[in-house]
C-alpha cells in the first residue's frame, strides 16, 4: 500500500516537470483578455435585458 502511494507522487513530480508553465507576459495578456471578454459580455446582455423590458412594457401596456 505504502509503495502504491509513494509510486503515485513520483509519477506526479515526473508529470508536473513536463508541464509547460506561462510567462508572465502571457498571464497578464490572457488575464486582460478575460477582463474585456468579462466587460463586453455584461454589456452586451444588460443591452438585450434592456431591449427586451422595453418589448414587454410596449407590449403589456398597450
Amino acid at each position: 500500500m505504502f509503495g502504491k502511494i509513494v509510486t503515485f507522487f513520483e509519477q506526479v513530480k515526473q508529470e508536473m516537470g513536463k508541464v509547460v508553465w506561462p510567462t508572465k507576459r502571457e498571464t497578464v495578456s490572457s488575464a486582460i483578455m478575460i477582463v474585456v471578454f468579462s466587460v463586453l459580455s455584461a454589456i452586451f446582455f444588460f443591452l438585450v435585458d434592456r431591449f427586451f423590458m422595453w418589448v414587454m412594457s410596449f407590449v403589456f401596456n398597450f
